[in-house]
């Protein structure tokens, strides 16, 4: 999201499936998901505190709030970038996350970066 040009604040992700964690006959599918946050605007800004929402295939939506990200606040200057990893459970075998990041910059705005909707596959889809 870019605010007057001074914010942008660029979210990546990429999902992988843990067959090893997972349980499909207990409808049990493990993800485990890298993000990378670029702060391509010309401003400094904190993470502040995340929100996904989780969706299966059937439908039923998760909402996940909470203060930063695994435990971190990463405060990015224009340039750098901050990454980790993180996971979800699900009860199907495929499914969606998307959301946002809650971030401040250091001239107090605060703005919402974010998290375009991914998949969450276990299986191959042609």
């Amino acid at each position: 999201m870019t605010i007057n040009n001074e914010y942008q604040i660029d979210v990546s992700v990429n999902p992988q499936y843990l067959p090893g964690q997972s349980d499909p006959d207990s409808d049990r599918y493990v993800f485990a998901y890298t993000v990378t946050i670029v702060n391509n605007g010309k401003l400094a800004a904190s993470l502040v505190s995340r929100h996904w929402i989780i969706t299966n295939a059937d439908g039923e939506q998760e909402e996940v709030r909470g203060p930063g990200v695994v435990g971190e606040f990463p405060r990015l200057q224009p340039g750098e970038s901050f990454e980790y990893t993180s996971g979800s459970i699900i009860q199907t075998p495929v499914g969606t996350m998307g959301g946002s990041y809650q971030m401040k910059g250091d001239d107090g705005t605060q703005f919402d970066a974010t998290i375009a909707p991914f998949s969450l596959r276990s299986i191959a889809v042609n």
